[in-house]
């Protein structure tokens, strides 16, 4: 037990001597504690150090550090003759607890948020976003179990060996110049979008993109076209930013162009996912993009093209983007690494018109740092090494298999109870139930047996006329879809 020996008795300090923290900083950090909770009151006097470190067990040294580094800070004195004691300004600076004349005056009071995230908060989807481990049948995660691992890296390292200047550094505010160049060159060569490097700018993922254009192209109020249903970290983001969503149907074509117009035929932005719409797998055709195109033309608003997993066509031909035929300079591309590399990347960026590439400079130069410069540099040179083209071409062979695999597996077991809709792109199609199945009581029953799917309600603002499932593939090999659908079959079965 301590030993009072001059001084205040300090009972609530523990040592933990197999900590990985030093001794030093623990006793700085449980004296610091004892002071600012009030547990040693202003003006009590503390034991010499000669006493403390012997109370404790620990060397003077020691002591005497920590009563320097609170010192330092103020929240001790050394009075020549008479000993250390708290400070009176801990005291008067520190702020009282209110008196709560009752119970429910003694709970915390909820935070003021400001107006406009009050409101998109309000908005935003309650419903937990899905688990991110792969398998039967989760959505929006691609294939981790081939992802060259390996070659990834060894040129990861490869950087990382290099020069520090490189890799440490806050980088280029519109992104690593070398990537720049290599996402226009891969995007002129493979999706058909006549581009420079400097209209692309690095950003943390898609979702920052829909956020920094919601920003800069939107005041609040401004009504929004946006798919219904739709993809939930784009609405969310857009919503964020004051935008009124109009939801406008899809149907097999996409977007329904005459339904927006119908809707709010003045409109400042216009959402769209057309080469494999989130989440109905449906490419938009040519004639609703020329709608579009036009749509936007009329009202001089602004579209969003959203080609989140547009690489991973197994179709006949390959999905023209609808940046590849825009001749009004009103479509913004953004696209990402998170389906085509993997998530963690937290790797996206912009294509923007030329109109908006001098505005897009000043934002991001002024507040936006980026991603990390190594990250980048690795992105460019798996590009420019022809190890993405490689990736992407077997990939494409990998989600052609276990499309087919859900497919064939579909028809075996779920006739009548779950009509798979085959796609032509992308790691994820849709499932429609009959009237009498709910999606989100099947969605329930599926998770108990461990099988993950979404409803398609999920991904709605407004009520729609479907009723069914959305299905991952892109995250699941053959065998985890064949036992996926086995025990998928008997879930439907019985609430049917």
């Amino acid at each position: 037990m301590v030993k009072r020996a001059g001084g205040a008795l300090l009972l609530g300090i523990r040592m933990d001597r197999a900590s990985p923290v030093p001794i030093g900083t623990q006793l700085y950090t449980s004296l610091r504690e004892l002071m600012l909770s009030g547990a040693i009151a202003t003006g009590f006097r503390l034991p010499a150090t000669r006493t403390l470190a012997k109370e404790l067990s620990v060397s003077r040294t020691t002591v005497v550090d920590a009563f320097e580094r609170l010192i330092a800070e103020g929240l001790i004195i050394s009075r020549v003759g008479s000993g250390t004691f708290v400070s009176d300004v801990l005291d008067a600076e520190r702020p009282r607890p209110a008196l709560p004349t009752d119970q429910s005056e003694a709970l915390p009071a909820k935070p003021k948020l400001s107006d406009a995230m009050d409101h998109a908060i309000s908005k935003f989807s309650s419903r937990a976003r899905l688990p991110y481990q792969s398998g039967a049948f989760v959505t929006a995660l691609p294939a981790y179990d081939v992802f060259p691992m390996a070659q990834w890296s060894r040129i990861a390292a490869g950087l990382w060996r290099g020069a520090r200047a490189d890799v440490l550094g806050y980088g280029e505010p519109f992104g690593l110049t070398r990537l720049r160049e290599a996402i226009s060159a891969h995007l002129r060569g493979n999706r058909g979008i006549s581009c420079e490097a400097g209209q692309i700018f690095i950003v943390g993922g898609a979702q920052q993109a829909f956020y920094l254009i919601g920003s800069a192209l939107l005041d609040p109020g401004d009504r929004v076209w946006f798919e219904n249903p739709g993809a939930i970290g784009a609405r969310n983001s857009l919503i964020a930013c004051g935008a009124d969503l109009v939801p406008v149907p899809v149907d097999r074509d996409g977007l329904v162009v005459e339904e927006g117009e119908r809707l709010s035929p003045s409109f400042r932005l216009a959402f769209v996912t057309p080469s494999h719409q989130q989440p109905m797998s449906r490419i938009m055709s040519l004639e609703r993009r020329f709608a579009l195109l036009r749509a936007a033309q009329r009202a001089q608003a602004w579209i969003i093209e959203d080609d989140y997993d547009g690489e991973f066509f197994f179709g006949r031909q390959p999905i023209a983007t609808l940046k590849s035929i825009d001749q009004t300079g009103l479509v913004i591309y953004v696209g990402t690494f998170s389906k085509s590399l993997f998530p963690a990347l937290r790797l996206g960026f912009m294509l923007v018109p030329p109109a908006l590439v001098e505005s897009f400079e000043r934002i991001t130069a002024s507040f936006i740092q980026g991603v990390p410069t190594s990250i980048q540099a690795a992105v460019a040179e798996f590009i420019q090494g022809g190890h993405f083209a490689t990736h992407i071409r077997r990939m494409r062979g990998v989600y052609a298999e276990r499309h087919e695999t859900l497919i064939e597996q579909a028809r075996q077991h779920l006739g009548g109870l779950l009509d798979v809709v085959p796609t032509e792109s992308g790691l994820h199609t849709i499932g429609l139930l009959p009237p009498r199945i709910s999606e989100r009581t099947a969605t329930r029953s599926a998770a108990e047996q461990g099988v993950i799917v979404s409803p398609i309600d999920r991904f709605s603002i407004a009520p729609t006329a479907f009723n069914g499932l959305v299905l991952g593939f892109g995250a699941a090999n053959p065998r985890e879809i064949r036992e996926g659908i086995a025990r998928l079959a008997p879930v439907l079965e019985a609430l049917a």
